[in-house]
Parts: C-alpha cells; structure tokens; sequence
C-alpha cells in the first residue's frame, strides 16, 4: 500500500507564511504528478497547486505569486510553501498523488489523497 502524510498546518497570522510537506511511502515504484488542494466546510475541494515528475507547475490564480509548489523525488515529498497568507486561504489542504506500482510483472497507477492538514489564517 502507499500511504501519504501531510504536516506544517498550523494557525499563523495574516500576512504570514506556513510550508506544508506530504511524504509518500509504501510500496513506490514511481510518483508522478504530486498536487494540493484545499477546502472550506460546504465547498468542493479546490486544487491549489500540481507539480510533474519533471518539476513543471501550475497554480489557481488565487494563490499565484503567493505559494510555491516544489518536490524532492529522492525523499517522495511534495511541499507548499505558502506567503503573504489571507483569512481566504483558511482550510484543510490535502495532499494527492498519481503513484505507480509494481505488481507482479506490470505496472499500475494509482491516485492516493493524504488525511488533510489543517491551515487558518487568522489575526
């Protein structure tokens, strides 16, 4: 199985600045695409920011210029570094992943969600 741990939320002040980390373990043949996403009570989850096995990357125009989105493929973890941080950006961020594994003699991909951390940006 693949199991993915997110850590860093936390309360912090408007205008702050909080890092997220997911680490992905288990039985990893490869990760590809590594994403966040976030969501408020009532709402659908909203994806914040992805990131590719080659390291491209793309945000929701909300967070552009605000939050980065980086990953360190030896370790299996995606981060995201959060700046400038608005009482909006309050929610559970979630991590997700499209991991790939071995099974037998074939390979199969697999999209697997993090348990959620929770961030509120609040004075």
């Amino acid at each position: 199985q693949v199991e993915l741990v997110e850590s860093g939320g936390g309360l912090v002040q408007p205008g702050g600045s909080l890092k997220l980390s997911c680490a992905a373990s288990g039985s990893i043949f490869r990760i590809n695409a590594m994403r966040w996403y976030r969501q408020t009570p009532g709402n659908q989850r909203e994806l914040v920011a992805a990131i590719t096995s080659g390291g491209a990357t793309n945000y929701t125009n909300s967070v552009k210029g605000r939050f980065t989105i980086s990953r360190d493929n030896a370790k299996n973890t995606v981060y995201l570094q959060m700046s400038s941080l608005k009482p909006e950006d309050t929610a559970v961020y979630y991590c997700n992943a499209d991991v790939t594994r071995a099974i037998r003699t074939t390979v199969i991909t697999y999209n697997y969600w993090g348990q959620g951390t929770q961030v509120t940006v609040s004075s």
